[in-house]
């Protein structure tokens, strides 16, 4: 458990405790509880939500950050088989510099691309390496052109968080991310990563 759960732990205690206290305890004690205080129990109730919520962003963006950096470090040091398969096989021309979907297989990428997901990406986008030319979406080969792993992957599981001049928001399914498993996102980037020419 690191630093970061404990004090987030703490900081819900403190909240539960004090929700119990307020709730069950004093008013045995005090019926007319909060009474003549009431200014001093929302002004403490306040602080301690604030205070839960504070914690919860700082220290949950804080949690999320490291867990990207440790997994960051371990593609970089090649410990999955998967990225000494795709570095031995030259298949993405490039390790992709730590970036996750670089990580993926191109070859069953492709699959994705023209046949798995649904609706099929080839459908939708223009691709020169999988013989896509539809227009409902943007052009792969120029959208995708020199974008590095995480903007391809941001793409495909947020298509709305960037959307290419000339289209609107909510053309793109934003399902991908729960139809796709995160390795088959992998192996998507990756064939994206290297159909687009980077």
């Amino acid at each position: 458990m690191s630093g970061s759960e404990i004090v987030l732990g703490l900081v819900a205690l403190v909240l539960i405790v004090f929700s119990l206290v307020v709730a069950l305890l004093i008013p045995r004690r005090d019926p007319g509880f909060p009474g003549s205080n009431l200014r001093v129990f929302v002004l403490v109730a306040a602080l301690l939500v604030v205070a839960m919520l504070t914690a919860v962003e700082v220290l949950g963006e804080s949690h999320h950050r490291e867990g990207a950096e440790a997994a960051a470090q371990g593609e970089a040091g090649g410990g999955e088989s998967g990225a000494a398969e795709t570095g031995e096989t030259g298949e993405t021309g490039e390790t992709g510099g730590g970036e996750a979907g670089a990580k993926g297989d191109p070859a069953a990428g492709k699959e994705i691309f023209t046949a798995t997901a649904q609706p099929a990406c080839a459908g939708c986008h223009t691709l020169a390496d999988a013989g896509a030319s539809a227009e409902i979406g943007p052009n792969l080969d120029e959208v995708l052109a020199g974008k590095d792993a995480g903007f391809i992957q941001e793409s495909i599981v947020n298509p709305d968080a960037e959307v290419a001049p000339g289209y609107q928001e909510g053309i793109m399914p934003g399902t991908y991310g729960e139809q796709l498993d995160d390795e088959q996102v992998s192996d998507l980037v990756a064939y994206l990563e290297q159909a687009a020419g980077r």
